[in-house]
């Protein structure tokens, strides 16, 4: 053991690493079974990267997080925790390019008319040749899957300079499984005959509304911890587990450390949805070496958050703007007034600018009055808001927000899941426990998989969950589990 850790002999029952969306759902499958278990936490807030941050009188999220499902269960479940708090918001989001805006996801007729005549028709020939040229290809990377779907030269308008700006390395080395869960499919061909007064006879419905908690995400993942704990399972904060020790395929006990001292605690299982590669270097004794190999190669992509308080009440009507203008060096913008009135001061809003980076890029060691300055310039710049209204800001950083879809991605997470597949009470769920860029609902169904896995000896397939549509929406997993009741 090392120094300040002392052995003590608590059982924890289940530990549930992580107190955001996916480790509390967890703990509320686990409360409503009457199992026992501790959530440990290593932040000081639940709720991960949904939390909600408050500062100055404002509130804001870690980027933005609307609450949308087609999933009955987590739907009933998000209206059981906060019921009137829960609010239904009008969607606007658009894309900044070339100093106009386009409504996101695109619409054909948009993108003429942004674009002008002769850059459509370009776009319209580019497209078919490539749908064409491309059409028996296996898309291997995003820009093989956008290219196949949009062509190259709207590739090269609406997604290479934002995508470059996301993940910091170019579209060719991001894996395909990127694009097909986070860009809404979009046939120009069909937009096309649209415009032209043809009628498709099922066209895909775009996501027009939301829901949102009145006081920011946090409020709902705040209501989740207080209901776990009047149910007798504790969500213990600044409690990070920095050791797992196994025996024979078991997880036998964890090391847990808070306040500079770390204790060791046995258990019964462990539920995680800490990131893939900390979980695999916490075990001891430790992975064989090309697991940890493995673990090592999985990459992250940081968020630099910088919120900026603004008298003027609507610089935008948007949610949120992507910005794909390469004068700027933020990725996106969010408007928190347009997300809920009751998260500004009256009068004002706040506006989250987001940039996404590594440990060693520049904004990342910023300091907050720095990047006030440069968030500030970025939006004056493209003229989304006027400087001398700006009152205060913020900036705040959140460690691997994203999971890489890199070249080496897909085979180190098959090298790690091969692995832990040996335990048997031990499971990984969740957007880092499973290192795949999930929203909220896909987190909280991997959890609630998971768990019952784990409880009830099920074996639902949490790894394909957000891999096929069907999968999650219309096939029978999602069927057999519609009436499932989670609420209190």
């Amino acid at each position: 053991m090392g120094a300040g850790q002392a052995n003590h002999p608590e059982n924890l029952g289940t530990a549930v690493l992580g107190a955001g969306p996916a480790g509390l759902t967890s703990a509320w499958v686990l409360a409503r079974g009457d199992h026992r278990a501790t959530v440990l936490e290593a932040d000081g807030t639940v709720g991960g990267i949904a939390k909600t941050v408050e500062f100055d009188g404002y509130r804001f999220d870690l980027g933005g997080h609307r609450f949308y499902t087609k999933l009955e269960p987590v739907l009933q479940l998000w209206k059981e925790m906060l019921g009137p708090h829960l609010l239904t918001r009008p969607r606007l989001s658009r894309i900044f390019y070339r100093g106009r805006f386009f409504n996101y996801p695109l619409r054909a007729q948009d993108v003429f008319q942004g674009l002008g005549l002769v850059e459509s028709a370009l776009c319209g020939l580019s497209y078919f040749y490539w749908r064409r040229r491309l059409r028996r290809m296996q898309p291997r990377t995003f820009e093989d899957w956008v290219v196949r779907r949009f062509g190259r030269r709207l590739y090269d308008a609406f997604f290479r300079s934002y995508t470059e700006k996301v993940w910091g390395i170019p579209g060719s080395e991001i894996q395909a499984e990127w694009a097909a869960q986070r860009i809404q499919e979009f046939s120009l061909l069909h937009a096309l005959l649209g415009i032209l007064g043809v009628r498709r006879s099922s066209a895909p419905t775009l996501i027009e509304e939301f829901l949102y908690p009145r006081l920011g995400p946090g409020q709902m993942w705040e209501a989740f911890a207080e209901r776990v704990e009047d149910r007798g399972i504790p969500v213990l904060l600044n409690h990070r587990c920095v050791q797992i020790n196994h025996h024979a395929g078991r997880v036998e006990s964890v090391v847990v450390q808070t306040n500079g001292h770390q204790r060791r605690h046995s258990v019964d299982s462990v539920l995680s949805s800490i990131p893939l590669g900390e979980l695999v270097h916490s075990l001891d004794p430790p992975a064989p070496e090309h697991v940890r190999a493995a673990a090592s190669r999985l990459r992250y992509r940081n968020l630099c958050l910088v919120a900026l308080m603004t008298g003027e009440e609507e610089p935008f009507p948007d949610n949120w703007i992507y910005l794909h203008d390469p004068r700027t060096k933020a990725g996106r913008v969010q408007n928190f007034g347009a997300w809920s009135r009751d998260m500004v001061r009256d009068g004002t809003t706040c506006l989250g600018v987001e940039y996404f980076c590594f440990d060693d890029d520049e904004i990342w060691a910023m300091s907050d009055s720095d990047a006030v300055a440069l968030a500030t310039a970025d939006l004056a710049r493209i003229g989304v808001l006027d400087p001398e209204k700006v009152i205060n800001g913020v900036k705040v950083r959140v460690p691997k927000a994203y999971p890489m879809y890199d070249s080496s991605y897909r085979e180190a997470v098959a090298e790690i899941r091969g692995y832990l597949d040996h335990f048997e009470n031990l499971k990984t769920f969740g957007r880092n426990g499973l290192h795949r860029y999930n929203n909220q609902d896909h987190s909280m169904w991997t959890a609630l998989l998971a768990t019952l896995n784990q409880t009830q000896g099920a074996s639902y397939d949490v790894w394909s969950v957000n891999t096929k549509a069907e999968y999650l929406e219309e096939g029978p997993l999602a069927e057999g589990l519609a009436d499932l009741d989670l609420v209190a």
